[in-house]
């Protein structure tokens, strides 16, 4: 399966002001890129890039006061198989986890699990371990929370959109990343691309996606709460402690998102 990626972000800066980016395909995926997927700014200005502490591709530049339209558009090769489920998959003890886990079960801006310890063991102490505990927290988080767009907050913490019940996909993740730590287990935030492929309409406008990574059985396990089945054509960008670590852009200075596009579209064979 081919998948046009990509997206259009409109921007009026009031100043000269520098700009992180973390847009960029993820390096576990850059071998099925069947285009590259470029940062191009509107106007051009020098860019320059690096790895951060976690292993996402992040883009520095300085945006120049007035419009600046940054946009990518891509192809990436997919299996078109869904989200693989390992259930026999088991909680591993602390004290043998690799090195690299442990800062996945600490708590961080918005997964502040230490103030969920008691409520993480209320609703899921008693319960099975492993895989069926992270899907029990998934069924949880999706139906304790209502999603809409309307209901967006970029400094809603775990514990606030358990007290809210209401927000989007980043919120979802923080939820489950939150209490998967506080049972201890590593969970890491994940943002990227998710299209409609294999859903019925109506489909909603194209934006990108935020989903969680829990350690299971030695490896890494994708779990979705906010859409809480096997998804087709998930693209990853980055993953982090959580939305902080991966924000898509992050300005030093005043300026105005005027309008923003993400395309996940499947593209048919010839």
């Amino acid at each position: 399966m081919k998948l046009r990626v990509g997206y259009e972000l409109d921007y009026e800066f009031s100043q000269s002001t520098p700009v992180i980016l973390v847009l960029n395909v993820h390096h576990s995926r850059v071998s099925d890129l069947q285009a590259p997927d470029h940062v191009v700014t509107s106007p051009s200005v020098r860019m320059s890039g690096y790895r951060d502490g976690f292993g996402n591709w992040c883009n520095r530049l300085v945006a120049p006061a007035g419009a600046m339209r940054i946009r990518s558009d891509s192809l990436v090769h997919d299996s078109g198989m869904p989200d693989p489920t390992v259930p026999d998959a088991t909680q591993i003890p602390v004290e043998n986890l690799p090195e690299e886990a442990l800062v996945f079960l600490l708590a961080s801006r918005f997964c502040d699990c230490d103030q969920m310890l008691d409520l993480a063991w209320m609703h899921f102490g008693n319960g099975a371990t492993g895989w069926a505990r992270v899907q029990a927290i998934c069924d949880f988080v999706h139906q304790h929370i209502a999603f809409g767009y309307a209901h967006a907050r970029a400094t809603r913490t775990a514990s606030e959109a358990y007290q809210e019940r209401q927000g989007v996909c980043r919120d979802y993740a923080h939820l489950a990343i939150a209490f998967c730590r506080a049972l201890n287990i590593p969970a890491r935030y994940c943002t990227g691309y998710l299209g409609d492929v294999g859903t019925l309409p109506p489909y909603p406008p194209g934006d990108f996606a935020a989903w969680f990574e829990a350690y299971l059985g030695g490896q890494w396990h994708t779990f979705d709460p906010r859409n809480n089945v096997p998804r087709i054509g998930r693209v990853l960008i980055a993953r982090g402690r959580d939305a902080a670590d991966v924000a898509i852009a992050t300005t030093f200075g005043p300026n105005t998102l005027k309008s923003f596009r993400v395309w996940t579209d499947e593209i048919a064979n010839p």
